[in-house]
């Protein structure tokens, strides 16, 4: 049972309602995890506001939910993996590289070592090394990549975390992070 509920969009404020119906027109309806971010505005305001100055970033729609598989994975998060495992689909995404995203790893060098980097952020709580940060630029990743990945990293914990406190119910396909299998 959800711990924290979706909003009743019905006593929601006009500033949530505006956002709910930005997000209803962007993605076709609300995801369980958008209306119970919606409890407080101003968590939603920042998700999205976040989540909008990176999808104008360096990193295409593809790889930001590469990276969100790989942090789904690193915690553990099914809702998440669920969701991502859709739009990387959606994405343009193959089934296997979706899977092995969710274990932090990708056929793609290159991602492999955003992947690990993403990784080792969650893993570390964001004490990287000298050496992760080494592998990562040797990559060819600019450190302004660098932030850029520490940043979907972030904002990928967050969901991650709400999710787990508030037990959000699964809307999508379901991709369980222990089986790594995508839908």
């Amino acid at each position: 049972m959800q711990r924290i509920p979706r909003i009743d969009e019905a006593n929601a404020s006009a500033k949530t309602a505006g956002l709910l119906a930005t997000v209803r027109k962007q993605m076709g309806g609300v995801p369980n995890i958008i209306g119970t971010m919606a409890q407080s505005s101003a968590a939603l305001t920042g998700f999205i506001g976040l989540s909008g100055a990176l999808a104008g970033g360096t990193f295409g729609h593809a790889e930001r939910e590469q990276i969100a598989l790989a942090v789904a994975g690193a915690n553990r998060c099914d809702y998440c993996a669920s969701a991502h495992s859709m739009l990387g689909g959606n994405a343009g995404l193959a089934a296997e590289e979706i899977d092995r995203n969710l274990q932090g790893r990708s056929a793609d060098p290159r991602m492999q070592a955003a992947l690990r980097f993403a990784s080792r952020i969650v893993t570390t709580r964001g004490q990287v090394t000298d050496d992760d940060l080494a592998a990562v630029r040797a990559a060819g990743f600019e450190d302004g990549q660098v932030v850029e990945i520490l940043a979907n990293t972030v904002l990928n914990i967050f969901t991650n975390y709400l999710n787990h406190a508030a037990a959000t119910e699964i809307d999508f396909p379901v991709v369980l992070t222990g089986t790594a299998t995508a839908a």
